[in-house]
């Protein structure tokens, strides 16, 4: 009988020591599933960020991502004169951008306008964006905004 009360402790100790082993590895698991998650969260950010990166590049120097590297382009005598349309400079912004501004047409400029606060973050992509097209900030207060020149040389 002795022995038979040993064999039954030994297996219900086994038993616990199996259960809390179990306890430990189902908290690791949910340890790592939470760090995963969070990792997700980060990747999903970067991506963002690097959509944003690669629409502002896009916008930046669209005539040479179209072009092969390789063939050299032709030198033109003649200096060529293209007026881009309010289509085509929201086209230079990434959608949520676009979405925070206004476009309006002038004479030989297009005037674009924050809808809203834009923040430090986004003030810099619409100005880099605008820089790349020709354009520049004007500071007037309330009444301040960005100004893109419609012909390009």
């Amino acid at each position: 009988m002795g022995r038979l009360n040993k064999q039954l402790i030994n297996a219900l100790s086994i038993k616990d020591l199996e259960v809390e082993f179990m306890g430990q590895e189902e908290e690791k698991m949910e340890k790592l599933v939470e760090k995963i998650d969070d990792l997700l969260v980060v990747l999903k950010r970067v991506a963002d960020d690097l959509k944003q990166v690669s629409g502002s590049l896009k916008s930046l120097a669209p005539s040479q991502t179209s072009q092969p590297s390789t063939a050299p382009t032709p030198v033109e005598s003649e200096v060529s004169v293209k007026e881009s349309t309010i289509e085509d400079i929201k086209m230079m912004f990434p959608e949520d951008l676009e979405d925070m501004l206004s476009f309006e047409e002038k004479d030989d400029y297009v005037k674009v306008k924050p809808r809203r606060f834009l923040g430090s973050d986004n003030f810099a992509k619409i100005a880099s964006i605008v820089r790349g097209m020709d354009g520049d900030y004007v500071s007037a207060g309330k009444q301040s905004h960005f100004r893109i020149p419609k012909t390009k040389t």
